[in-house]
């Protein structure tokens, strides 16, 4: 059934919220009345923090994370162990492992995975910006662990075959979770405690 509104401006409000994942008409239209009942400058609060997100957010150029300046806050951690290096999807994941409390490195967030029925291909994620960063990094390279922390799904496991073999000349130690999380499971619905004891009981990479 098509809803019918009774305001254009509404109509537009309805849409562009149901655009977002998970929205469907009938929430964005909930959704959209609420912010109509809203003081305004609550609503313009809440459209200021979305138009900036858009309009301000930067990357960080070391690991290509969202940074609100420069290098992100890991990144410019001196306390970290700039030696290991986990290779994530999305930033969804970098919080999910930092939820953890278990992890000390840093991190690498390609952006994706290879997925060919998506239209994604090696070249669209970050994985050149990676092994570039490994090569700068020849000052430890005996010492130096990248950690394959992607999905156990197939799409998962084809990129992080890719990057293993892009890697593996360079010297580096390359390991990947322990399965304590189940074939296809997504690290952003992993609980913090299964996802702590991957990282710390993660295994020697096996191609």
């Amino acid at each position: 059934m098509i809803e019918k509104y009774p305001s254009e401006l509404l109509q537009n409000a309805v849409e562009a919220i149901g655009s977002l994942p998970g929205v469907g008409s009938r929430s964005a239209l909930r959704l959209a009345m609420h912010l109509l009942n809203q003081p305004k400058e609550n609503v313009h609060h809440f459209t200021d923090a979305i138009n900036r997100l858009a309009d301000e957010v930067q990357y960080c150029p070391e690991c290509m994370m969202i940074s609100d300046n420069g290098l992100c806050s890991i990144c410019s951690d001196r306390h970290r162990d700039h030696r290991t290096i986990c290779v994530v999807e999305n930033v969804r994941d970098v919080m999910s492992i930092e939820n953890t409390g278990q992890y000390r490195g840093v991190y690498h967030v390609l952006g994706g995975i290879i997925s060919p029925i998506a239209g994604i291909g090696p070249s669209d994620l970050t994985i050149r910006q990676l092994v570039e960063r490994l090569q700068r990094l020849k000052e430890y390279p005996d010492d130096m662990e990248v950690i394959l922390a992607l999905s156990g799904d197939v799409e998962g496991e084809t990129t992080a075959f890719y990057i293993y073999r892009q890697i593996a000349s360079l010297g580096v130690k390359v390991s990947a979770l322990a399965r304590g999380l189940g074939f296809g499971d997504d690290l952003e619905y992993a609980d913090a405690l299964t996802l702590g004891r991957s990282l710390v009981n993660r295994q020697p990479f096996k191609p």
